[in-house]
């Protein structure tokens, strides 16, 4: 059976990384990309194409991947004349993944469905460096008959390939997932500054937290910086903000109320207000030990 023809938004750090990971196992891939074309020329390099659209890219390709920042980017690739649902066809797939809002992602998915398309929502895990080495972590959902056909390609991409139910549920448990660290970052986060205040050394602190059950990996990502001034956890304010907050506004979609994702969404608003825009979640130990008393 033939490789399907693989159309690719978004080459970004991540996005470029998997577009390797794919040419390099043998998939024919063409690319949009945005205003930075470096990822771009990167894919053309080894034998890529570019589409002059969303909708040729739809038009010329198998299997449609979106990997981008935000919903209203999903979105603005997807709808509009020139868009992925102008192009989309019978039997056709759409992957997004990114960390989306499940309610945007089914709407879109209804949307493409009435073309005979099929859209999953296929949210990452890892880094780019992992991309590079088609050992990310996949949360895909959608039907499970698309999702079989795609299989042998996410297999190619990711090292844990997981299908976790209907349309939505990749991007849920994403949120859930970003919510859950970025909580526990803030919190590791102010320990650390509330012991810097009351005159505890650092490594003190760590021993005992690291000793008992509060043990995480995002308490050692904290710590990292904390301790060693090193960066192990790249993931920057901004995408922290953005995600807590999609997690709000999936909370309140439900008609539920979040009410530990507040501090965390507000934290993580001052900082940026406050010119930490671009600084990496672990970077919060220093705004936080600056500004503890207000």
């Amino acid at each position: 059976m033939s490789k399907p023809s693989i159309g690719f938004i978004g080459l970004g750090l991540m996005g470029r990384a998997m577009v390797e990971c794919l040419q390099k196992a043998g998939y024919d891939v063409t690319v949009l990309g945005n205003r930075d074309r470096s990822g771009v020329e990167e894919a053309l390099s080894r034998g890529g194409s570019e589409a002059r659209s969303a909708r040729a890219l739809a038009e010329g390709c198998d299997l449609v991947m979106l990997c981008v920042g935000t919903s209203e980017q999903v979105e603005s690739r997807v709808f509009g004349e020139d868009g992925v649902l102008a192009g989309a066809r019978e039997g056709q797939i759409v992957l997004d993944f990114g960390t989306s809002l499940p309610g945007s992602t089914k709407r879109i998915g209804a949307e493409l469905a009435e073309k005979g398309a099929t859209y999953l929502d296929a949210p990452l895990g890892r880094t780019p460096a992992h991309a590079k080495e088609g050992k990310l972590n996949i949360m895909c959902a959608g039907d499970e008959a698309a999702y079989a056909r795609v299989k042998p390609v996410l297999d190619v991409l990711g090292e844990n390939v997981f299908h976790l139910g209907p349309l939505g549920s990749g991007h849920t448990i994403k949120l859930i997932n970003n919510f859950f660290a970025m909580t526990t970052a803030m919190a590791m986060s102010e320990a650390f500054a509330m012991g810097d205040a009351a005159g505890v050394p650092r490594d003190k602190l760590y021993g005992v937290l690291a000793a008992g059950p509060n043990h995480s990996g995002m308490m050692d990502f904290v710590k990292a910086w904390a301790m060693d001034g090193k960066i192990d956890l790249a993931f920057s304010l901004d995408n922290a903000a953005k995600d807590v907050g999609y997690y709000r506004a999936m909370a309140e979609e439900m008609g539920a109320h979040s009410r530990m994702s507040g501090c965390a969404a507000e934290t993580l608003a001052e900082a940026l207000r406050n010119g930490f825009a671009g600084h990496m979640v672990p970077e919060m130990v220093d705004y936080l030990s600056r500004h503890l008393k207000g």
